[in-house]
């Protein structure tokens, strides 16, 4: 093989040992858990928002952000639930730039896993502890998902991972919401069979071990838009897509029929400021259809304290250095404005 083995990191039991969930946080996490999968049953008409940073690059400034976040929460709390994007990990379409937090948890220093491991669980942890919100991330290395099972409320399979076997296995092994993307190519058909592969049970190998999985019943579609092969962004939010996706649920007899559109990416054209448009045209199409309502489950938008984004190094304090994000006054504004129009 042609690599070197730096040294051999610890496992999720020892980092959870290390940094371990108490009896009031796993019940606050629980709650939250219940209130999501409420939505998804269909017993809560609540609109969930994911929403939140690009990546999460550096703590401080994200549990800023999500303290704001949280007040927000109390103001639209009877109809929104929000849960926080903080994603520690990144797929780059080339293989360059910034991987997440797991990888650098400073990103102008050299990748350093083990720090990373310890940096996203104490960063996890320190948004249950002080905001009480438990969170989402992105399932980009399925095996790593269980150094923050015990922490995370929502996970998210990307575009370029939905195709993926193993992805979609330990997505049927999760007890939390998990959301497949669309593919790139915006093949709705690849992104229903993951979502069937992980409605049900499998046995497959999972960190050296003969696993079992019990199917997730709360595996659900995102639609985030397409490119086609002159690369040109084709968005899928508009009335007829929803439309088009509800019926092959139909068709598909698939478990608890949802859709979360993420409203940045292809569907925007990564134009962050297209999300608040996007957003609420979604919302003025569930009014319209019945199916559609009863479909849309919420939208995943990107958003931080600053407008925009940056190159890494940059000194602008809670400004992407990723995908250009909302800005806090914009997206406060948002939610509430999606608030009243829910």
């Amino acid at each position: 093989m042609n690599m070197d083995f730096k040294r051999v990191l610890p496992t999720p039991e020892e980092i959870k040992d290390m940094y371990p969930v108490d009896d009031n946080l796993h019940s606050i996490k629980v709650a939250n858990d219940n209130s999501i999968r409420d939505i998804f049953l269909g017993n809560s008409g609540k609109l969930l928002l994911v929403i939140g940073p690009c990546s999460a690059d550096r703590e401080d400034a994200v549990l800023d952000y999500i303290t704001r976040l949280r007040g927000l929460q109390e103001k639209v709390k009877d109809v929104i639930t929000i849960v926080p994007r903080v994603y520690t990990n990144k797929p780059r379409t080339t293989g360059d730039g910034y991987k997440g937090m797991l990888h650098q948890p400073d990103p102008n220093s050299n990748s350093d896993m083990l720090k990373g491991l310890i940096a996203i669980r104490k960063m996890h942890m320190r948004v249950l502890k002080q905001t009480g919100f438990s969170c989402a991330d992105e399932m980009l290395y399925p095996e790593n998902h269980s150094y923050l099972s015990d922490l995370l409320s929502y996970v998210a399979v990307g575009a370029r991972s939905v195709e993926d076997q193993f992805h979609r296995l330990v997505a049927s092994g999760l007890n939390i919401p998990v959301g497949m993307k669309n593919p790139t190519s915006g093949d709705l058909t690849v992104m229903l069979n993951s979502i069937h592969a992980a409605m049900h049970s499998h046995t497959f190998i999972y960190r050296g071990c003969e696993v079992e999985s019990k199917g997730n019943p709360f595996t659900h579609a995102i639609l985030r838009g397409s490119v086609n092969k002159q690369g040109v962004s084709i968005p899928n939010y508009h009335y007829e897509d929803m439309m088009h996706l509800a019926e092959k649920y139909a068709e598909s007899h698939l478990l608890n029929p949802a859709l979360i559109v993420d409203v940045n990416h292809s569907n925007s054209g990564k134009k962050f400021m297209e999300q608040i448009r996007i957003s609420k045209e979604i919302l003025h199409s569930t009014r319209h259809s019945q199916d559609i309502r009863k479909l849309v489950k919420g939208l995943m938008i990107e958003s931080y304290i600053e407008d925009g984004s940056q190159k890494i190094g940059g000194n602008v304090y809670g400004q992407s250095i990723t995908d250009p994000c909302l800005g806090w006054e914009k997206t406060e504004r948002l939610v509430l404005d999606l608030a009243e129009l829910r």
